[in-house]
């Protein structure tokens, strides 16, 4: 008898097989009834929180355990803000504002000391969203002396103006902070995405231009760079030793996600601008891409990555930011709702329905949302997708996010981070020397960053 060797997908084969032998739970969810769905997305928040163990004995409080880098345990804070908004339950809110504090540093903002070897701008920004998040939504705020959520969003603001870069591609922000990074000399949709987003969702709080002023000139940026085709499709960077000149053509969820919600959030910003309409209308016509004809066209895939099970331990979660920024969108810019709820109807019973997994009760969720069984795939990326989805649903349930004038009671500190330690190359961790440690951690994320591009790649150059 001939053995067949155990591969990726031969494993995963196996999984699924296993996993359908199985009784199956699954996620019953009713979108006609908004108890089903507060029923739904409570069941995949205790599957979210149970990859999390900074509430236990001993251990690193704010950090999601390996193989999850630092910035996923910020985005993963900010669904459960969202679960919150959506529900109404609190259950989570003490672990989620204790998580949040654990990883300021002593200059109030989220760059502490120990994330130096992978610590990109998008990951930062990542926990900014959170803190943006809990602003706009009045969640309980953090314990007396400590920084407000608006502060904290400010700080990184503030930090990531500064580190806007000129010497090659005429402008834009590095896709990593911190020089012995593999990544330092490339500019990418995600960073920059990030700060547009930011800056949006400031100006709107805030009713400060200065935000949106940067918000257009990143837009502008990337109107002139090679990341943005006039399709409103985002490619994922390019090397500044070319200039900016040969993007990587990979396209992800999270890119046009994020400047969905950041146009939107200033067209509402700016009182319904025609310009912003335009983009906004545009980048929804861009993301169209991620919903596949061949399943209806409102069931979302990460096409990169997931028909070739080549996703990495990040790229699972992407889904959940593009849904999430999806339905905030019909609150920025009503306009949208007819176009992007039937997506998120579509995608949410999809994802209900790969909720079947055999771990957490036979309500794991897996990735293929246009399949009706479980497709053996677990992770904490797949149960943020699914439970930002289903709970986006309840978008019209509940208020559209406060401002400054409006309703908000965070207040802010426009001055954060510009502490001496944060004004460029006088902070000791921008400069200090490389160590051997630190090469040996980024040649790490290295790998695992090849590894995704050479499998989106494949999809590129040969997938359908």
């Amino acid at each position: 008898m001939q053995l067949i060797p155990l591969t990726t997908s031969c494993l995963a084969i196996l999984a699924t097989l296993l996993g359908n032998a199985q009784p199956a739970s699954s996620i019953q969810l009713d979108l006609g009834s908004t108890q089903s769905i507060k029923d739904a997305a409570s069941t995949l928040a205790h599957g979210v929180m149970s990859y999390y163990k900074g509430n236990e004995t001993g251990m690193p409080v704010g950090l999601l355990p390996d193989p999850y880098y630092w910035w996923l345990a910020g985005a993963m804070f900010d669904q459960m803000i969202h679960y919150w908004y959506y529900t109404g339950d609190a259950t989570y809110n003490n672990i989620v504002i204790q998580g949040l504090m654990a990883q300021i540093s002593d200059d109030e903002d989220f760059m502490p000391t120990n994330q130096t070897r992978t610590e990109g701008n998008d990951d930062q920004a990542f926990w900014a969203f959170a803190a943006m998040s809990a602003a706009e939504m009045n969640f309980p705020p953090p314990p007396s002396g400590q920084p407000s959520w608006l502060a904290l969003a400010q700080a990184v603001f503030n930090e990531q103006a500064r580190r806007w870069e000129t010497t090659a591609c005429g402008g834009g922000l590095r896709w990593q902070i911190f020089q012995w990074n593999k990544g330092f000399e490339y500019k990418n949709s995600i960073s920059n995405g990030c700060f547009f987003q930011l800056a949006a969702r400031l100006a709107r709080y805030t009713g400060n231009q200065t935000y949106a002023d940067w918000a257009d000139k990143t837009w502008e940026w990337m109107e002139g760079s090679t990341l943005l085709t006039d399709q409103y499709n985002f490619y994922d960077g390019a090397d500044m030793k070319d200039n900016c000149s040969v993007p990587v053509e990979q396209q992800w969820t999270y890119n046009v996600g994020t400047f969905l919600i950041g146009a939107a959030n200033l067209y509402n910003y700016t009182n319904g601008s025609q310009k912003w309409r335009t983009h906004t209308e545009g980048l929804l016509k861009g993301a169209q891409i991620f919903f596949p004809p061949q399943f209806g066209g409102n069931i979302m895939q990460e096409v990169a990555c997931e028909s070739l099970n080549t996703c990495n331990n990040d790229q699972p979660s992407f889904k959940a930011y593009l849904a999430r920024w999806m339905a905030a969108t019909t609150q920025m810019a009503p306009f949208t709702t007819n176009t992007i709820m039937p997506k998120l109807r579509a995608s949410a019973q999809g994802a209900a329905k790969q909720c079947s997994g055999a771990p957490n009760g036979g309500t794991a969720c897996g990735r293929a949302w246009s399949t009706t069984t479980w497709d053996g795939k677990t992770g904490i990326g797949e149960q943020m997708s699914a439970l930002s989805v289903i709970q986006s649903n309840l978008i019209s349930k509940v208020a559209a996010p406060v401002t400054a004038k409006k309703g908000g009671t965070s207040e802010g500190n426009p001055n954060a981070g510009t502490a001496p330690s944060r004004t460029g190359d006088t902070d000791p961790a921008l400069t200090r020397k490389v160590t051997m440690a630190d090469r040996a951690g980024a040649g790490i994320l290295t790998a695992v960053v090849l590894g995704a591009l050479l499998g989106s790649t494949w999809w590129i150059c040969f997938g359908a």
